[in-house]
């Protein structure tokens, strides 16, 4: 629950609840779900898979690579689902506290949005992988809980905008290959189109939050934007998931994962769908700068 002590958050939002009444859509009959997928189609784009620009990547088979893509899409994708529900239950506890009130009706469009995300993301795994990956372990809170309660609270918004800034540079991209099944550009597409709503309003009240935790103790900002750091870095590692590799039949998992993290094409990589976060957070004044050496 928002602690009683923190601010009311103050936003205008009139645009973004706008665009998402006029922009709406019935996901359950949008989509044109094909029987099944054009067999040695890659579902995910071949250069954000997990080993592209390695020397790793090369040593696959072409059943291998396409197979990879196969699987990583679904961990994405999987991703994405139990990155949803975490969100949703965040948002849900807070809706219609003192804190929110002025940002409440945007965020029932925001759960509603979310919880259709979750759904055809759900479909496309389950129709054409067949299953679910299940959630990974998610970064301990502990070395923030000493913190003021507005800074814990702005870092569960931190970690929604984080989740989905990611998330979004690879909608982004990927609702645009015209190499991928068209089912996999649309429902890239379609959720790009939302978050870019939803991204744009995790940045406004993760600014209005950081705003009360630097004026309330300045001392706090560097263990954020610690704490902050190794999230981004947490949430790139979620995408390397041994369990992708091993059923697209690529041996030694666990050694390949941690081969493919520390390559430098892959960091160079990392660095890249980063850039817009990081540089948000350094705008904001709580980049990797402000780190206590």
């Amino acid at each position: 629950m928002a602690a009683t002590t923190i601010e009311p958050v103050v936003l205008e939002l009139d645009r973004l609840e706008q665009m998402a009444e006029s922009g709406y859509y019935n996901p359950y009959t949008m989509f044109d779900w094909p029987e099944s997928i054009e067999p040695g189609m890659p579902w995910m784009s071949e250069s954000l898979t997990t080993l592209a620009g390695t020397p790793m990547w090369d040593e696959l088979t072409r059943e291998q690579q396409i197979e990879l893509t196969k699987y990583e899409a679904i961990n994405f994708f999987s991703l994405n689902i139990h990155g949803i529900r975490e969100l949703m239950s965040e948002v849900v506890m807070r809706i219609h506290e003192r804190t929110y009130a002025n940002v409440s009706e945007f965020l029932h469009h925001f759960i509603g949005e979310e919880n259709e995300h979750m759904w055809f993301f759900a479909q496309f795994c389950l129709r054409y992988g067949g299953k679910l990956y299940p959630a990974q372990p998610t970064l301990k809170a502990d070395s923030v809980d000493h913190l003021s309660e507005v800074a814990r609270e702005m870092i569960v918004f931190a970690r929604i905008l984080i989740f989905e800034e990611i998330v979004d540079y690879y909608n982004a991209h990927m609702a645009t290959d015209q190499t991928l099944p068209h089912i996999a550009r649309e429902i890239n597409r379609v959720h790009h189109q939302d978050e870019s709503r939803h991204v744009a309003f995790g940045r406004m009240i993760f600014v209005k939050l950081l705003e009360q935790v630097a004026k309330r103790d300045p001392d706090e900002v560097p263990v954020v934007a610690e704490y902050l750091e190794n999230y981004l870095q947490y949430s790139i590692g979620t995408l390397y998931n041994p369990a992708a590799y091993r059923d697209a039949g690529i041996p030694d998992a666990l050694a390949l994962r941690r081969r493919a993290l520390a390559h430098p094409a892959r960091i160079e990589a990392h660095d890249q769908v980063l850039k817009r976060t990081r540089k948000f957070l350094t705008k904001s004044g709580v980049g990797r700068e402000v780190i206590k050496s």
